[in-house]
């Protein structure tokens, strides 16, 4: 390509060059912040310790600041670290993101998603689902944390989590996947043939209810929106667990009475394994959503799955149960 003579050239500031950093070194000061070693984030990164402290090197000597604060005993994130992190992440997601957006421009999307989710939801509902979506997108990388504990979204390495329930913090993006899912109580019929039926919400004190705790709290107050108003009713049971999957088979199995997602429980109810006890009152709002730690974390592949799994949901909680069609 040839210039035109008179064409005048664009004076260079070298001192905005000094500050062009690698994208790679910020991988590596991400990756050894979450870690909290050069080792560790070399092994990860699948490159020597060596490397990784260059790395770290060239990327405050281009910033002019000390990113870690250094001793023989320890290495730990300055304050000048902890300012610069955020990013740090955010310029390699958006990377990334860039990368994606020209797949999806293509007609196709790539790259991995760190996803976590509940260990009941995870199993027994979501995992066909993504198996699906992985089918029609094959470029796709899927890395699954499946637990009932709320993941940490930098700690826990995640790009996304799938959480019931409305936010406390409301520094991370939602994104809905059910917002009017509710709770519904619910057993098997070899339960109800055994001990009979409740009649009355008060009547689920007398029963078997199996529990559920999460983070060292024990779900054993059951809230019902009824048409005399909101019902709080006190519940007892022989089991608990901390695994939202075991109290579900616990359920199916004939062990008690249940108080689950809607979501959760579809499958069985659709299958006749559990019967819902009192379809005319709404139970707890139980939200189902995708949750990130900020928006440049949404790349498209995380944009096509929430489309994928909030048709899902949609199509699951309008398919009437074997009650409900017999109504």
């Amino acid at each position: 390509m040839r210039y035109a003579e008179n064409r005048p050239f664009k004076r260079i500031n070298f001192s905005v060059m000094k500050k062009i950093v690698r994208l790679d070194d910020l991988q590596v000061f991400v990756t050894t912040v979450k870690l909290g070693s050069f080792s560790a984030a070399a092994r990860l990164l699948d490159t020597s310790p060596a490397f990784a402290s260059a790395a770290i090197q060239r990327l405050e000597a281009s910033l002019g600041v000390r990113l870690f604060v250094r001793s023989t005993r320890r290495l730990r994130v300055s304050d000048d670290g902890e300012r610069y992190l955020p990013h740090a992440q955010a310029a390699i997601n958006a990377m990334e993101s860039g990368e994606m957006a020209l797949d999806e421009g293509r007609g196709n999307i790539s790259g991995p998603i760190r996803l976590s989710m509940p260990s009941d939801l995870g199993r027994n509902v979501l995992l066909p689902w993504l198996n699906e979506f992985q089918n029609e997108h094959p470029d796709i990388q899927l890395q699954l944390r499946i637990s009932d504990q709320v993941a940490d979204f930098f700690t826990d390495q995640i790009d996304v989590s799938i959480r019931y329930g409305q936010l406390a913090d409301s520094s991370l993006i939602a994104l809905p996947l059910a917002p009017l899912n509710t709770r519904t109580v619910c057993a098997s019929p070899t339960y109800i043939a055994r001990f009979g039926k409740p009649e009355t919400l008060e009547d689920l004190a007398r029963h078997n209810c199996l529990r559920f705790v999460m983070s060292e709290q024990t779900y054993e107050r059951w809230t019902f929106h009824t048409r005399e108003g909101v019902k709080t009713v006190a519940v007892t049971g022989d089991r608990i667990s901390d695994d939202a999957d075991i109290v579900r088979r616990w359920g199916v199995e004939g062990a008690g009475i249940l108080y689950k997602s809607r979501i959760d429980v579809s499958a069985d109810l659709k299958a006749g394994n559990l019967v819902e006890l009192f379809p005319q009152d709404v139970g707890q709002p139980a939200p189902l959503q995708m949750v990130c730690a900020h928006r440049n974390f949404l790349t498209p592949a995380i944009h096509k799955l929430r489309t994928f799994l909030a048709m899902k949901c949609d199509d699951m909680l309008m398919t009437p149960s074997p009650d409900d069609a017999a109504a």
